[in-house]
């Protein structure tokens, strides 16, 4: 069994953010792109420390309103044009103006619907178990400490090269993160 499978990677805990973001920062210039962090609260430029800068979600919430939009306007002209062809007030079949009101709140549901999802999606949720749970100090990152960690599937993930690396970093503690 490789080193791999026995262990889901290396965490370093630091005790303020801008260790973290140094960390973070020094770990993806040495060529780590497989980890994550966690805090408290948000950091800025943690992201882009991290090496990811794009953002998936806007594109969801603007696919979800336009489809949206398009579901509610397509509905609303097969039932008043093919379907159920009447001529109320004088107005043509096809009175889109009538339209906008649903076709505006059907756009706002689908975007926020995406968003929703989307976010679930995209944070991988919901995860009620996750390897970083069994670090013991871990329980501290919703409260004050800040944490680093490089997963094992890495390309350049090396199980002594990697705790060599994260010790190096001076953080307040280095610990083993276990299996799924």
């Amino acid at each position: 069994m490789s080193d791999s499978q026995v262990r889901y990677g290396w965490m370093a805990e630091f005790d303020n953010p801008e260790r973290l973001l140094d960390a973070a920062r020094n770990a993806h210039e040495n060529g780590y792109r497989t980890m994550d962090a966690y805090s408290p609260f948000a950091i800025e430029g943690l992201d882009e420390a991290l090496g990811e800068t794009k953002d998936w979600l806007p594109l969801l919430v603007l696919v979800g309103g336009i489809v949206g939009g398009l579901a509610a306007f397509s509905m609303q002209y097969f039932a008043n044009v093919i379907q159920f062809p009447l001529i109320i007030g004088g107005r043509p079949y096809n009175s889109w103006p009538s339209f906008i009101p649903i076709t505006f709140e059907l756009t706002i549901l689908g975007a926020a619907l995406a968003a929703v999802l989307g976010m679930l999606g995209l944070n991988g949720l919901p995860t009620p178990y996750h390897p970083v749970f069994g670090v013991p100090r871990f329980e501290l990152a919703s409260r004050q400490a800040f944490f680093l960690c490089i997963e094992s599937r890495d390309p350049k993930f090396d199980s002594e090269k990697t705790k060599q690396f994260l010790e190096s970093l001076k953080p307040v503690g280095v610990y083993e993160v276990g299996p799924w």
